[in-house]
């Protein structure tokens, strides 16, 4: 059995677009061996049906974190042999590159963003640059690539001239065995309840916006699950505007577990800030969570996202990021009860169609090429 060695930044626990395409690698009769790290806090790894291995290191920020990860798993690359690499993000490229070469392997890259027009590089110009560099030096080289979207695809085609793939990030259809109602999850039952989930809660993503905007709805209930930057700031500004019972916090969770308190939410939020090129093209992978759960959505107008929700009627959109126009935007909602039943309804068609048993046809084909 041929081996593929796939490599992420991330502590593998919530990354569920790794955790499919090395679901999809070993449909494809690989035997594989995912890498990542494990951070101070990091929560247990569940048990998966592929090997883990989950790097310890010195550092968990910075240059020197960026430099041992790279040197790290250069080396463990070298040491082990794979017949394909798969490299997720930018962050992991260039040793995968390097080891392609050295090896004479094949290499993928799936890229889950637009990394070098992230917020933590924009402003940053010389990291920015860093990073680029790296970018042409090593996509410029590559005959083919993965991306999440249309939007980011083009950009790639547009400067590198190469194929690329669009494999979007979507889940795998939710099918529970056991139903959780919200008295078992210490939910209220009689409050309509929103849901910002993911994590990468991080600044622009609209996040403080909507915390604020809770001051104007009493009678709702607002759930963060997830972590990022701002989850500090925003249990701060709970506190100090007296939100504490309209604003629950809870911390990343296994999948299946998030999904419980998704589909007992009424609304699901996405607010990205149109602040960089990055934002801008997302297409956050909650919005494939609500629609799976059957919630519908409330949603910056971004391009991506707006595609989704129009083709299949499944939301509507803030105009802008005052937090009174957020509290407004979800008054209307909810003050349309039809609309809000036909969203829902939606949700079901939409469902079936936006799932990774329909997607992962397109990885199988790449994958299938290497065996």
């Amino acid at each position: 059995m041929k081996k593929a060695f796939v490599s992420v930044i991330n502590d593998l626990v919530t990354d569920q677009r790794v955790h499919k395409s090395c679901l999809t690698l070993t449909k494809a009769g690989f035997k594989v061996l995912l890498v990542g790290r494990v951070l101070h806090n990091s929560p247990p790894m569940p048990e998966r049906p592929y090997d883990c291995k989950r790097m310890r290191l010195l550092f968990e920020k910075g240059p020197l974190f960026y430099a041992e990860f790279n040197l790290r798993l250069f080396f463990l690359l070298f040491w082990h042999r794979a017949d394909i690499l798969l490299a997720n993000d930018l962050d992991t490229l260039l040793p995968n590159f390097l080891i392609s070469r050295l090896r004479k392997r094949p290499l993928i890259f799936d890229s889950h963003e637009y990394f070098t027009e992230t917020p933590e590089l924009v402003n940053r110009k010389l990291k920015q640059k860093i990073w680029k560099n790296i970018e042409k030096f090593v996509v410029s080289r590559l005959d083919e690539m993965i991306t999440v979207n249309d939007s980011i695809a083009n950009l790639f085609r547009h400067e590198y001239g190469l194929k690329v793939h669009v494999i979007r990030n979507l889940p795998l259809k939710y099918t529970p065995f056991n139903v959780l109602s919200r008295n078992d999850l210490h939910l209220p039952v009689h409050k309509k309840i929103l849901i910002l989930q993911g994590s990468g809660i991080n600044v622009d993503r609209g996040a403080e916006e909507l915390v604020m905007a809770m001051k104007q709805l009493p009678e709702l209930l607002l759930l963060i699950i997830g972590g990022g930057d701002v989850i500090k700031s925003l249990h701060e500004m709970v506190e100090i505007n007296g939100l504490q019972q309209q604003v629950t916090f809870l911390p990343r969770m296994p999948y299946a577990q998030m999904m419980q308190y998704t589909q007992n939410a009424d609304l699901g939020l996405t607010l990205d800030k149109d602040t960089n090129l990055n934002y801008r093209l997302s297409l956050p992978n909650k919005i494939f969570d609500y629609i799976q759960a059957g919630i519908p959505v409330l949603a910056s107008p971004l391009p991506e996202i707006k595609k989704i929700i129009d083709t299949y009627d499944l939301g509507t959109f803030v105009i802008n990021h005052d937090p009174e126009m957020i509290a407004s935007a979800i008054k209307q909602v909810f003050d349309d009860s039809d609309r809000l039943q036909q969203w829902q309804k939606n949700t079901i068609k939409a469902a079936k169609e936006l799932c990774w048993e329909n997607e992962e046809n397109i990885l199988l084909n790449i994958y299938g090429q290497y065996n």
